[in-house]
């Protein structure tokens, strides 16, 4: 495909798309929710096609000698693809937070009543590796929350997003929707991707990419249309000396090693110098046990020879891997500057009994997530009662922490009157 014909497609998607948003914007909640059931019963029903296409993503990862965590992300199976049409239905079933009154009041001085009213954001556009999910997530959330969306997933996934895709598209004409409200770029060709960060003549609204940190780096620095985003998961469980022994060990144990490839996994541990003795020999058993590598400060090296030296590197590093950085501190005040220095604002838990401990942690951390008791991966939408996520934002504007439903909406000021006007 040439340039020239690759921009006239691409200008053709965002200009259908702007169209879809304004009828999506209007289109009622039994419509968008009937769509919405349809599409998760469509995945059901094509379950051996999508798992077919998944499978000839899989072959060409394992030919590009993938790593293993990235082969999970990609991978799907029957119970994966089901907790994925659930989560469909899950945000079907949510309010509808379009046209949701967020604040009505009547000033005294000119009695108008002033309301401030959700509205959506327009056309979506988002930008993702590896996971074949995020197809139906980030499609199901934006025609929900009432926005068009460009999917423009990477090659590795992409016969598992088109027939994930199709579903979305056979449901939309079943339903009676502007199948643009969902549209797969069809080609991995780079150059689209530049063209959807500059805007697609002014039709894409927000952009969220869902990757790497190269990929999350190149979109943040290129586009020219607002991102939700983060950069990367440097995630923290900190055990302070008041925590339980065996809750310890058994929410790091799942924080580290559910699922290692996903943002919310942990990538550090912190223990408190007042628990080495007791506590820090079942956590390294647990993780060593569990074919975690452990890269440790000297005191953590010296209570297991197993443990290698950590350098300062290993600190900031998102390992995405059965690899966890170890480090002991003094006090919770040395585990949240050290948070604070070295994370990436996503997830980040302390395990402790003691409150007033506890709430200086959640207090002082400076994270999208805080967590108390709880394993990091707990870092998802669904878990959060969204049905969903579209992704996890770190920045400070707009959306921080999952991206669902009210996250991808704005609002405007509805003004009624009786016929005042404004004196001189």
């Amino acid at each position: 495909m040439t340039q020239e014909s690759l921009e006239t497609q691409m200008y053709e998607i965002g200009a259908r798309a702007a169209t879809a948003a304004r009828g999506l914007a209007l289109a009622p909640r039994t419509v968008k929710d009937q769509f919405l059931r349809a599409t998760a019963q469509g995945l059901r029903n094509h379950a051996a096609d999508i798992l077919a296409a998944n499978a000839e993503d899989l072959a060409l990862a394992r030919a590009q000698e993938l790593p293993a965590a990235r082969l999970d992300r990609i991978a799907l199976d029957e119970g994966r693809l089901e907790a994925i049409a659930s989560a469909i239905e899950d945000i079907a079933a949510l309010p509808d937070p379009v046209g949701d009154v967020m604040q009505s009041w009547t000033p005294e001085r000119n009695g108008l009543n002033i309301s401030r009213v959700r509205v959506p954001l327009g056309v979506i556009g988002v930008i993702y590796e590896s996971r074949p999910n995020v197809t139906a997530d980030a499609a199901a959330l934006c025609v929900k929350s009432g926005n068009a969306v460009i999917l423009r997933g990477s090659s590795e996934i992409m016969h598992s997003a088109q027939a994930i895709a199709t579903c979305f598209a056979d449901a939309s004409a079943a339903c009676g929707l502007d199948p643009a409200c969902v549209q797969l770029v069809p080609t991995t060709d780079r150059a689209a991707v530049s063209l959807m960060l500059a805007g697609l003549h002014q039709t894409i609204d927000v952009i969220v990419p869902r990757g790497g940190k190269n990929l999350v780096t190149l979109v943040q620095e290129e586009a020219r249309v607002p991102v939700f985003a983060h950069l990367d998961g440097n995630c923290h469980s900190y055990v302070h000396a008041s925590a339980d022994l065996e809750m310890a060990v058994s929410v790091v144990l799942n924080a580290k090693m559910r699922r290692v490839g996903i943002c919310g996994a942990t990538e550090t541990l912190l223990i408190d110098r007042a628990c080495v003795a007791t506590h820090l020999p079942a956590l390294l058993e647990a993780l060593i046990g569990a074919g975690c590598t452990v890269r440790g400060d000297a005191e953590i090296q010296a209570a297991d020879g197993r443990v290698s030296a950590a350098s300062d590197e290993d600190w900031a590093t998102e390992y995405l891997d059965n690899i966890i950085a170890a480090k002991v501190v003094g006090s919770v005040e040395e585990a949240i500057a050290h948070i604070n220095l070295y994370g990436s604002h996503h997830t980040d838990a302390i395990i402790a009994e003691d409150m007033l401990v506890a709430e200086k942690f959640l207090n002082e951390v400076d994270s999208a997530i805080v967590i108390q008791n709880a394993s990091t991966q707990f870092a998802d939408g669904g878990e959060f009662g969204m049905g969903a996520e579209i992704g996890i934002a770190t920045g400070r504007f707009h959306a921080r922490g999952p991206v669902g439903l009210e996250q991808l909406t704005t609002f405007k000021y509805v003004v009624r009157g009786t016929g005042q006007t404004r004196p001189k």
